[in-house]
């Protein structure tokens, strides 16, 4: 797998380009999706490049779970995780993904539908 990330996440990470970062570490990025799907549409990405899920190895295991509590502490921390939200990753063209770089959504701030429409 090349490791060259010229994706729009990419030139977030190297603020080349500017987007509305609500949460960083060392690990994951957070901010808000310039095409929000729900009141609340935040996408927390790697900052280690992976194209799609099927490129992960078992040691980004914790990588992974990282994306996730990156997620629910936001969730936590801006009062909505016990009213709820919905994290999704998609992988590849079939599966919704546009950017190829791994990134989980968090939707919130209404009641969500399933199966999403």
């Amino acid at each position: 797998m090349s490791q060259t990330n010229d994706t729009i996440f990419g030139k977030i990470i190297r603020r080349e380009i500017p987007a509305r970062i609500v949460y960083e570490d060392e690990h994951v990025l957070g901010f808000h999706d310039v095409d929000p799907k729900a009141p609340v549409h935040v996408l927390f990405i790697p900052k280690k490049y992976i194209p799609t899920l099927n490129d992960a190895t078992a040691e980004e295991a914790e990588l992974l779970g990282r994306l996730m509590l990156a997620a629910a502490g936001y969730a936590k921390a801006q009062g909505f995780a016990d009213d709820g939200y919905r994290v999704l990753m998609n992988c590849n063209t079939h599966g919704g993904q546009t950017v190829f770089h791994i990134h989980l959504h968090l939707l919130a701030g209404r009641q969500l539908q399933w199966p999403p429409g």
